[in-house]
């Protein structure tokens, strides 16, 4: 029966680097295609990167309760991940991976329970966290700022996870996840 693996960490925790690592170690892992309402960038296509709705399409959705989780970022700028794609993934016998924030994963966990791994991936410290978003260059020092302090805030939901996973060395944090998935996978 094909599971379920939701990883969940602030932004700059290492999160989508240990992903990207965990999809190309023969696991049967399959990315969850989230549902957006902003347009597409650049070559996403429908169906491949998000399924792309308007906000009022996004809105009976959730009124239909179609949604594992959502979360509405700014006004009308929904992400959220459709049961019915998910059903359809686990059906094709893929095991899916998710990227979500801390409440969206103990969501997808509480819906299915011990047919999903949930994983935080912490950082070693805030001071490093906030050290690994100045070095991106990405951001602003106000973006920064509050990229910081919903870190520490989402750092209080990490013992709501079956797994933390603390991202101090990118290569042991990589070999502690493959390891942790591998196993959970084989039971």
């Amino acid at each position: 029966m094909a599971k379920l693996v939701i990883f969940s960490a602030p932004s700059g925790s290492g999160k989508s680097t240990i992903i990207n690592y965990l999809l190309t170690q023969n696991l049967n892992l399959a990315f969850s295609i989230s549902a957006t309402s902003r347009p597409p960038r650049g070559t996403e296509k429908e169906g491949v990167e998000y399924f792309f709705l308007t906000p009022d399409e996004f809105r009976q959705r959730i009124a239909n309760d179609e949604f594992l989780e959502y979360e509405e970022v700014y006004q009308d700028r929904f992400y959220g991940t459709l049961k019915a794609q998910v059903e359809k993934q686990l059906a094709a016998g893929q095991n899916v991976i998710f990227d979500v924030d801390v409440v969206g994963g103990c969501n997808i966990k509480k819906f299915y329970g011990e047919r999903a791994l949930s994983v935080f991936i912490q950082p070693p410290s805030i001071d490093e966290l906030r050290k690994r978003l100045v070095g991106r260059a990405t951001d602003t020092p106000e973006v920064i700022e509050s990229r910081v302090a919903k870190a520490e805030y989402e750092l209080g939901f990490a013992p709501k996870f079956d797994e933390v996973i603390i991202n101090d060395d990118l290569e042991t944090a990589q070999a502690a996840a493959l390891n942790v998935i591998t196993q959970f996978l084989d039971s």
